[in-house]
């Protein structure tokens, strides 16, 4: 593939025209990526995505966050001002190359993705490379991307507070070794119950978190797609449910929507008590129900604090009894 010259995005201030770097709070990770998205209620072409995007969308209703990624000179102009108005760091974001690219559809069952075709493109040459005013960021948000580019993440950094992990079957069935060497090193490890099932070669959840904090992880997530999500620590255990929705039109991102807001939240109240995790975990069910109300990312470049907070209050009357 010919490679072309990288070019890194930077943030600047338009009344002043000086470069004036924000305080950036959450140093995220990931993929990307054009997405091409097909449900039983409609289709989209090339659309905004990718596991980075879609955490740092959900991380900026609550704190400051910078990505670190790769695309291509195909990736259109009006995505980067959407990004900068969302106020995302992008000196982190180089280009070369074409952007990565994913053709997926669901059927009926919408918690399964079917992919059609992948389009590695840049992300194939992808080097992690952390700008220096990233490396004294103290939240960290490894999304999902190949594990030995989450590991050099980590050592780029200096001493961050905590660090988070996602990651999919993808990586555990092709690069298992990596991956659990990058559990070790996280304070959360967010995986859904397939994936945790597959990791530890087991039917029980319950089996399967203890040996995740066996590796070290303070917590462990376990997403459940529309029925909630269940927490794990050394002595307790929480279970978050799904929101009712009764328009669902596509959940591309919501995993990833739901790690951005439950980091940008612990970000933003600096408490990493297991108390506030339960209500890191509910904000963050509360942006991926939002988020799979309409495709790609249409709601959440939309959506309100206020929004968020009047479906908080209905999780906690779910909850309530």
């Amino acid at each position: 593939m010919k490679m072309k010259k990288i070019t890194n995005y930077s943030k600047f201030s338009i009344k002043t025209n000086r470069i004036s770097f924000s305080m950036d709070n959450i140093l995220i990770v990931g993929t990307v990526a054009l997405d091409t998205i097909e449900t039983p209620f409609g289709r989209v072409k090339r659309a905004l995505g990718g596991s980075a995007t879609y955490a740092s969308f959900a991380a900026s209703l609550f704190s400051k966050p910078a990505l670190i990624s790769i695309i291509g000179t195909d990736f259109p102009k009006e995505y980067i001002e959407l990004m900068k108005k969302k106020g995302i760091g992008l000196n982190g974001l180089k280009t070369t190359g074409k952007t990565f690219h994913w053709d997926g559809f669901y059927e009926y069952d919408m918690n399964e993705a079917k992919t059609r075709k992948t389009e590695l493109n840049s992300l194939e040459h992808f080097k992690v490379d952390v700008p220096q005013e990233y490396k004294s960021i103290k939240y960290i948000f490894l999304a999902n991307i190949d594990p030995e580019l989450q590991l050099e993440t980590l050592r780029q950094v200096d001493k961050p507070d905590f660090a988070v992990l996602d990651t999919m079957n993808f990586w555990i069935n092709s690069k298992r070794k990596h991956l659990m060497d990058v559990i070790k090193k996280v304070d959360v490890l967010l995986i859904n119950d397939g994936e945790a099932r597959q990791l530890f070669n087991t039917v029980n959840l319950v089996n399967a978190a203890n040996q995740v904090l066996k590796l070290g992880p303070k917590a462990v997530i376990i997403k459940k797609g529309e029925h909630g999500a269940l927490l794990f620590t050394k002595n307790k255990h929480f279970s978050a449910p799904g929101y009712p929705l009764e328009n669902i039109k596509d959940p591309t991102g919501c995993g990833d929507s739901f790690g951005g807001a439950f980091i940008g939240y612990l970000a933003k109240t600096k408490d990493l008590s297991e108390k506030n995790f339960r209500r890191a975990i509910v904000y963050g069910s509360v942006v991926a129900s939002h988020n799979a109300e309409d495709f790609g990312l249409n709601r959440l470049k939309n959506l309100k604090m206020s929004d968020i907070e009047r479906r908080y209050r209905e999780f906690q009357d779910i909850r309530e009894f």
